[in-house]
């Protein structure tokens, strides 16, 4: 089921967001110490710095605005008010989740989830469409 593929890909989006930025923290410490040039490390300019940059990739609220948005597509789905026009408006509100999850994550792997994601909603969007 489609809504299942992009309720996996959403984990694995969840699952890797931190890893990101603890990905950046080691990077950004790593090029520090590289144009340092041996200097001492500021510990707490680093961490200022991670912290701006976790706060603006951060996709916690994304990811749970799109699992709320697909419960809501399972229960349209099961009910008898299975209107196209509901199921068209919760598929935009999906598609711009996961868009915002893309220019927000900062990640090569969450880029292709979100691919993968945005693939598996054009399909429910071209079935959504027979539903009247």
């Amino acid at each position: 089921m489609r809504l299942e593929a992009i309720r996996k890909t959403m984990e694995k989006i969840r699952l890797r967001a931190p890893q990101v930025v603890l990905e950046y923290q080691k990077r950004l410490a790593e090029r520090i110490k590289e144009l340092a040039g041996g200097l001492e490390l500021d510990a707490a300019r680093l961490a200022q710095e991670v912290a701006v940059m976790a706060d603006r990739c951060d996709i916690t609220e994304e990811i749970v605005r799109m699992q709320s948005h697909i419960a809501q597509f399972e229960a349209l789905l099961q009910s008898d008010e299975a209107e196209g026009r509901k199921i068209d408006f919760l598929l935009q509100e999906m598609n711009r989740e996961i868009n915002t999850i893309g220019s927000k994550g900062n990640d090569a792997d969450i880029a292709r989830q979100v691919i993968e994601a945005k693939s598996e909603l054009g399909k429910l969007r071209e079935q959504a469409q027979n539903i009247e």
